[in-house]
């Protein structure tokens, strides 16, 4: 076993600072061995052992033979016709699909990344909870998304800004392995990704809600709202019947007051559903007082839900109506719609019996 004490995997980015250093403790390496080779992996994102030259070649080589570097294989890329979005579907060793997305903004370049292939949440507009749950995604695996897509982004003179931790899965249906890897990814000897650039998004499982806001994790928090009253939101997004609203907002208020930070709450606007000035109103009054801002887009069509995103006119208005009574409110932008961009789209559509 590569990794002493463990039930780590082959894969390096699986091993944390500590674990890496044990193992090459047990090797006989001095400590600063460790800090090479992490700054290897997490700083200059190497993409072969071979090209961790700070080490000697006989360390190279016990590498090589104990861990493996990569563990994800990419089976398809797609960009939008405007080159703002590019996706990419990874294929695990296991076999199973999950996406991963780049997003490029004026000055930002955000990626979105996975936690499970598939989801067992089963919001009924989302690609990925019409998959159903497949599989956990291991730390590394979570990792290695981000160093990939900021290892092609420093080749093209480029830098990640922000994380978003919002594509296929359930992050808190993962959490031990999701937060492993928020910790290597923002470990200050490696990567140092700002714990405050990475905002782990959850459909509202309230016990990780109440663990995270324990923990006190300086990630950033948004919930996926979708609805402000609990027969409709129980319509849209099914856990809420085990996880109430009422129960999830004294956590999310919880939250904001233990770490003084701001909430997101995300919103799909869905035409004739969800959109309305009824629901609009039932929003302001849920989230009176509370330190939060709301994000709303219009819903990315997939092919399992017959309903449409709501038209911009009807955006408009529902934003409009939330900065009126003193909220903080964007209007996102569909993205990506031409490379079926919406979480799990792709990978349901390469699906082997898809």
């Amino acid at each position: 076993m590569a990794l002493r004490g463990t039930n780590i995997s082959r894969h390096i980015y699986n091993a944390s600072f500590a674990e890496l250093g044990d193992t090459l403790a047990d090797w006989g390496e001095r400590q600063y061995r460790v800090l090479q080779l992490w700054h290897g992996l997490y700083r200059d994102q190497c993409a072969s052992f071979e090209e961790l030259t700070t080490l000697s070649f006989r360390l190279r080589r016990q590498l090589q033979e104990n861990f493996q570097l990569s563990s994800l294989r990419s089976t398809d890329t797609l960009s939008s016709k405007n080159k703002e979005t590019t996706k990419y579907l990874f294929v695990t060793e296991s076999g199973e699909r999950f996406e991963t997305v780049l997003m490029h903004y004026d000055k930002r370049k955000t990626a979105c990344i996975s936690t499970q292939s598939g989801c067992a949440m089963g919001c009924v507009f989302c690609a990925t909870g019409q998959m159903g749950f497949v599989q956990n995604l291991t730390s590394g695996e979570i990792v290695e998304q981000v160093i990939t897509l900021a290892r092609q982004l420093k080749q093209a003179g480029n830098k990640l800004t922000n994380i978003v931790v919002m594509g296929m899965g359930e992050p808190f249906h993962n959490y031990d392995a999701t937060m492993k890897a928020m910790d290597i990814l923002i470990h200050r000897q490696g990567f140092n990704f700002g714990a405050r650039r990475i905002t782990i998004s959850t459909v509202g499982l309230i016990p990780m809600i109440e663990r995270f806001t324990r923990e006190r994790r300086r990630n950033m928090l948004a919930v996926s709202l979708h609805a402000a009253t609990q027969d409709l939101r129980e319509k849209i997004v099914p856990i809420s019947a085990r996880y109430p609203l009422i129960p999830l907002m004294e956590a999310c208020r919880n939250y904001i007051e233990q770490s003084g930070r701001r909430i997101t709450f995300e919103w799909a606007l869905i035409n004739d559903l969800n959109d309305g000035m009824d629901q609009a109103q039932a929003l302001v009054k849920l989230v009176e007082g509370m330190l939060c801002h709301i994000n709303l887009i219009p819903l990315n069509p997939t092919a399992g839900y017959g309903m449409l995103g709501s038209p911009q006119i009807k955006a408009k208005e529902f934003r409009d109506y939330l900065i009126s009574k003193g909220l903080s409110s964007t209007l996102r932008i569909r993205r990506g719609i031409d490379i079926q961009a919406g979480c799990g789209q792709l990978a349901a559509a390469n699906q082997p019996n898809g």
